[in-house]
């Protein structure tokens, strides 16, 4: 008894001693300041390291390494170290021995330290982890959830599982850093419902917590950007976020933003004007190739000149730093700011000879496309380019990428085409998608009206392809069941192939499924609507109901286009007032525009101006947009048609003289008309000068300065000021009905209250057999001049 009493407190102490010691060695570890310290400390204790030594070890490198700017990092000194490869070999014998989480922020140190996937201890934690998915916490799944989406397993079985248990578990998560972390990881893998119950859980989060790390935001907006969805209102509490952090933005965190808002297409201008204003005042800070390459993205296409002239010619003395995908991101931006600075185009063409090699096949098929737009000069780069493409395209079994390949080729200066393209085209076409069909049958159509096709029988073989591709078209368009999946290859058709074969048929589809027309999708149709120019009254009256049903979930930025749908085709539908009340309403409560729309929209604003001077004189609104039209109208240079200058001809023979007419007349509020005249009582000609009317010269444009009154009181009593109006097609809606859009409607109007007759020519009726000659068309302005009451 006395002896087994001895044994019992020899081996307390032992423990004892043991724990003491374990504590002593955590201690030193958790202490440690530089990554050779923890070195150290495994190689002296290797034979007493446990499982939660590794596992402190481990994660303490990870910390020493975070604390540091990411340019002075040494993880490649870390995994080279032999202590490194120690502690390794250790964790993988210990890992079953492991607590869960320790498992996980194993994962994470190595990850972070940019251990390869393949790596043996790498492995081994995914599996021990997956095997104790169900029991994970939701910190700890979270976790792991973002190592696998870092490990790039957006769809394996294991994130199915976390995305089953994310289900299972997602009222009772309360942290938006967990359910940002496990939105992106299980967004590849989840289902229309499910990502509406995380949106919907996130706007929750958002509205509870009074202060949420941006980089929360920043996980959500990359979540809306996987799975596709501009969803307004996260959009705009993202946003907000981002503003109210402005300060704490980094040049990495702004570009990756800058960079998930186009993307996503939505646009904030005080977000640019507060970005705009912090990176102007640190441009210096910006030396290395990497963080100036996010600089030039982020503030390059909203910079004032001298900022942009600083930006440039600093790209052009770090262009022989720069690497391939750097290149590629200044090239990009190029043709976003509408740059075509010769000295940095031709830098970057020279650097780029020695990366071509690099880059995969739609990183070239992007690279040819900015060269092209931006007009580089180099032919030795383009036949690079030409033979790198050429090679792809034998070896390519992906239709996207043949497609691609393809339209890229077609922008190439002098292409001489192969007849293996166009075997190669005929062979993915029954596997492409609209606007791959749409691409192939561009370029060979543009081959085509240049000659560019030289083999025997290639106009034969180019007939087949077209006649295929058509058919291919129509079966795609036949198949479909999914407004939402059609509407995505929509917005990439564009060109006379579509406009001719496959435009109606389309139409037709979407009427179709028009019980699928939703909040969701109501802008990409506006946009085909708008695009295909013809009225579809069943349509349009869907888009008009579901958009003030749920105009509170619609963008402003999206309600001016759907706005401009229906003036621009001169439609009205049923609830016409309560549409355009809720409309206007809802667009005029953010008026925040982006820079790039800045013209466009001063432009609307002066027909706004007009149109309420000349429709709503009650409100005594003042005509403020003289300076505006004046300074347009000078800077711009007006050209006369040959088929105005042909009807001028006429008009001068059937007037008796050139001086009983003006042809393109500047009238007040800034209209310009094709052709002007003034009848008497019985329908004479009055001679212009004799009407003693005050005319200037504008660019070749006569322009009249009298306003209504003056210019009426001119006139002897019972004449009236004509204006002839020539109407091409873009005039009229493309249907059938051939109905005149909302712009030349409006321009009528306005003309009529400015005390003019107003004759519209449209032009299928003057380009029409039956005013196929000269004393058919005389004959026919005769009446439109003469017969008007």
């Amino acid at each position: 008894m006395l002896c087994l009493r001895q044994v019992c407190l020899f081996t307390l102490r032992r423990y004892q001693a043991r724990t003491l010691c374990s504590d002593l060695l955590l201690s030193q570890i958790n202490d440690c300041t530089h990554e050779d310290e923890v070195f150290s400390l495994v190689g002296r204790n290797k034979a007493r390291l446990s499982e939660k030594h590794v596992g402190i070890a481990l994660n303490m490198l990870w910390q020493l390494q975070k604390k540091r700017p990411s340019l002075l990092r040494t993880s490649d000194y870390v995994r080279n170290h032999s202590q490194f490869l120690t502690l390794c070999i250790l964790a993988e014998s210990k890992v079953e021995h492991m607590e869960d989480e320790v498992i996980v922020d194993i994962l994470y140190s190595l990850l972070r330290l940019n251990v390869e996937d393949h790596v043996s201890l790498a492995k081994v934690l995914v599996t021990e982890a997956w095997k104790r998915l169900e029991r994970l916490s939701l910190p700890a799944l979270s976790k792991f959830a973002l190592c696998l989406y870092k490990q790039h397993r957006h769809f394996s079985p294991i994130i199915g599982q976390v995305a089953h248990i994310v289900d299972m578990k997602l009222d009772s998560i309360q942290d938006i850093r967990i359910l940002s972390v496990l939105m992106l990881s299980i967004s590849e893998v989840i289902t229309e419902s499910f990502r509406d119950r995380l949106l919907h859980k996130a706007e929750q989060l958002f509205e509870e917590e009074h202060e949420v790390h941006f980089n929360y935001a920043r996980r959500i907006l990359q979540f809306l950007q996987n799975v596709k969805l501009r969803y307004h209102p996260v959009l705009e509490k993202c946003n907000r976020i981002f503003l109210e952090s402005a300060s704490h933005l980094d040049i990495h965190s702004i570009s990756h933003i800058f960079g998930l808002y186009e993307q996503l297409g939505f646009d904030n201008a005080e977000f640019r004007l507060i970005t705009k204003q912090l990176l102007s005042k640190t441009i210096d800070d910006y030396y290395d190739p990497e963080t100036f390459t996010k600089l030039f993205f982020s503030l390059g296409p909203m910079a004032g000149s001298k900022v942009r002239e600083r930006l440039l010619v600093t790209a052009v003395n770090m262009a022989e730093e720069f690497s391939s995908h750097q290149v590629l991101m200044i090239l990009k931006t190029m043709r976003k700011m509408k740059c075509r600075n010769s000295h940095l185009l031709k830098k970057m063409a020279s650097v780029l000879h020695k990366h071509l090699d690099s880059y995969h096949v739609l990183q070239l098929v992007k690279l040819t496309q900015y060269l092209v737009v931006l007009r580089c000069q180099d032919l030795e780069l383009f036949a690079k380019l030409k033979m790198l493409l050429l090679g792809y395209l034998k070896s390519s079994v992906v239709p996207a990428d043949t497609a691609a390949i393809i339209r890229v080729l077609a922008m190439l200066p002098s292409f001489q085409v192969e007849e293996m393209i166009i075997n190669k085209a005929a062979a993915v076409l029954p596997q492409c998608r609209l606007h791959h069909l749409n691409c192939i049958a561009t370029a060979f159509v543009k081959w085509h009206h240049h000659g560019q096709l030289h083999w025997q029988n290639s106009s034969e073989l180019c007939a087949k392809l077209l006649q295929k591709l058509n058919d291919c078209g129509f079966q795609r368009l036949q198949k479909a069941n999914n407004l939402h999946l059609l509407l995505e290859e929509l917005p990439y058709v564009n060109g006379e192939w579509f406009e001719e074969v496959l435009n109606e048929e389309t139409l037709a589809m979407c009427q179709h499924l028009i019980d699928q027309i939703t909040w969701e999708n109501v802008l990409p149709l506006s946009f085909f609507l708008i695009k295909s120019e013809h009225r579809c009254p069943a349509l349009f009256d869907r888009i008009a109901s579901v958009t003030v049903e749920n105009i509170d979930k619609i963008p402003t930025s999206e309600i001016y286009f759907i706005l401009f749908l229906f003036s621009a085709l001169n439609y009205d539908p049923p609830d016409n007032e309560e549409f355009f009340k809720s409309c206007i309403q809802h667009l005029t409560s953010n008026l925040i525009l982006p820079d790039t729309m800045k013209q466009r929209v001063h432009s609307s604003l002066m027909k706004l101006n007009r149109a309420v001077c000349l429709e709503c004189p009650e409100f005594h609104v003042p005509w403020f947009h003289e300076p505006y039209c004046q300074r347009v109208f000078h800077n711009s240079m007006s050209q006369v048609s040959p088929q105005r200058q042909h009807i001028h001809r006429m008009l001068t023979e059937i007037l008796g003289g050139s001086h009983y007419s003006r042809i393109s007349v500047l009238t007040p509020y800034y209209y310009e008309i094709d052709f002007e005249c003034v009848l008497d009582v019985n329908k004479k000609p009055l001679s212009c000068m004799a009407q003693n009317m005050a005319l200037g010269e504008v660019g070749g444009i006569h322009l009249r300065h009298d306003i209504k009154e003056k210019g009426r009181k001119g006139l002897p009593p019972g004449a009236q000021r004509i204006a002839l109006e020539f109407l091409d097609s873009r005039a009229f809606s493309k249907d059938y009905s051939r109905h005149l859009k909302g712009e030349p409607a409006m321009k009528k109007r306005h003309l009529e209250m400015l005390g003019y007759q107003v004759v519209q020519i449209p032009h299928f009726e003057w380009n029409s057999m039956v005013l196929s000659t000269k004393d058919e068309q005389l004959e026919y302005l005769r009446q439109q001049l003469y017969g008007i009451q």
